[in-house]
């Protein structure tokens, strides 16, 4: 920068406005006379719009480079201009309006066009640009719609959100009103929703999965995390629809198992507790299945049949029983509770005795420590539901089942981003040993039938 050698008081009198003042990379040696032009320019360029920010500044210069570099690339086509060569396959054939994605919206940009040269078999045809193709991209565009509203911005500030660009390109920018935003975020989520239901499931070694039922902008909806053998937690699915619904929760499932979520080797699935699920569970996959009940919905499932001064005291028994070092111990706590409850408050026995034998499965799998606080219960799914509902906390008016679904197929990708693998990961091992033990899973036999598809 000239004067950077100069005083500090030479520098205070200054006539020109600007602190910068680009110096010629060709004077101070740094490149050759044939690159020094260019980078000169692009210098100039960036002073030039530094008043506005540096972001601004980066941008002009960044769409002279996306402009040199689509010329490039028809160089490479066609050859060099000006210079005939009768072996030429391709010719230039002038230029026409584009536009490209730049910082949350569209910009316009003259682009260069490719034609054939034409043949006695062949007619002309257009040659498209990869550069322009990459640069022109609508799928950046969504991307960062869609990061937006998730972030709680909505439509109609959507424009207030984005990175500054200066303002000769904001006046020229486009897809920043409230309706074209809207659209692209419909499109958009409506893509997340279809990846995430067609998503493959079978490159994975699936030791777990969490499915719940929960409210969500006044649809129900049942969701699916899966856990693979590293512990990474992986968002499966979701649809509409209660847990008490079996049709729905045999689709959910069906689907998973349709998509590659083999069970030959044992999969542990930890459920809320709705039959419905259950039912889903052992319909398509039939004894590989081993089914956990979530032990916090046991709990209020029972407490919830009791006075508010007897809940403390049973939650004590039930989590105590839960503990014991043995399945059999377990098992002979709980039935002594549930027989104690059958005198006077024969609602909270019942429910206790039903689905009693799931509470226990993971004792039964000798899971123990960090990994059982993990498995006890449908909190991973219910952390990832939870994510999905802050995203979505601004929304006010859901038009449609499918809006729900939409932003909750979107909210849970986002959350993959967020997530932790799960707590006890190193005793993950032990748990797929034992799994392949409970269904008598035979490392040597290849002809094992998957999990049918109902």
């Amino acid at each position: 920068m000239a004067g950077s050698h100069t005083s500090t008081s030479a520098r205070h009198t200054s006539v020109d406005s600007s602190p910068l003042t680009p110096v010629s990379t060709l004077e101070r040696g740094l490149l050759s006379q044939r690159l020094a032009g260019r980078v000169d320019g692009h210098l100039a360029a960036f002073v030039e719009h530094m008043r506005e920010g540096l972001l601004a500044a980066s941008t002009a210069v960044g769409l002279e480079v996306m402009a040199e570099l689509m010329d490039a690339e028809v160089s490479e086509l066609v050859g060099p201009m000006g210079r005939h060569d009768p072996a030429r396959t391709a010719t230039r054939h002038g230029t026409e309006p584009g536009a490209v994605t730049l910082g949350g919206r569209r910009v316009p940009v003259r682009r260069p066009r490719v034609r054939t040269v034409a043949s006695d078999d062949q007619p002309d045809h257009e040659v498209p640009l990869e550069s322009y193709t990459t640069f022109a991209s609508t799928d950046l565009l969504a991307e960062g719609i869609v990061a937006r509203m998730l972030a709680g911005i909505s439509t109609r500030r959507y424009p207030v959100a984005l990175e500054p660009v200066g303002e000769q390109v904001e006046q020229a920018a486009s897809s920043t009103s409230k309706s074209a935003v809207s659209r692209r975020f419909v499109t958009a989520t409506a893509e997340r929703l279809a990846e995430l239901g067609a998503r493959p499931l079978d490159q994975q070694r699936w030791l777990i999965v969490f499915i719940d039922g929960f409210s969500f902008a006044d649809h129900t909806l049942v969701g699916a995390l899966g856990v693979t053998l590293d512990g990474t937690k992986v968002p499966l699915g979701v649809v509409e629809g209660s847990t008490e619904n079996a049709a729905v929760c045999t689709r959910l499932v069906s689907d998973l198992a349709a998509r590659g979520l083999d069970a030959t080797r044992g999969v542990l699935f930890v459920v809320d507790g709705g039959k419905a699920i259950a039912k889903a569970i052992n319909d398509v996959y039939g004894p590989l299945a081993v089914t956990q009940r979530c032990r916090r919905h046991k709990e209020r499932n029972v407490t919830d049949h009791l006075p508010q001064a007897e809940r403390p005291l049973v939650q004590r028994k039930l989590r105590a029983a839960w503990a014991k070092p043995t399945v059999a111990e377990a098992h002979d706590d709980l039935d002594a509770l549930a027989r104690s409850l059958a005198r006077q408050r024969p609602g909270a026995a019942a429910s206790l005795r039903e689905g009693l034998e799931e509470t226990l499965t993971v004792n039964r799998l000798g899971i123990t420590e960090s990994l059982l606080k993990t498995l006890d219960s449908t909190n991973p799914v219910e952390s990832m539901i939870e994510i999905v509902r802050d995203h979505s906390r601004r929304v006010k008016r859901w038009s449609s089942g499918e809006m729900a679904l939409r932003w909750a197929a979107a909210g849970m990708t986002a959350a993959q981003a967020q997530f932790r693998r799960v707590k006890g990961y190193r005793q993950l091992p032990a748990l797929a040993e034992a799994l392949e033990q409970r269904v008598g899973y035979q490392p040597d036999t290849h002809d094992v039938p998957h999990a049918a598809t109902a």
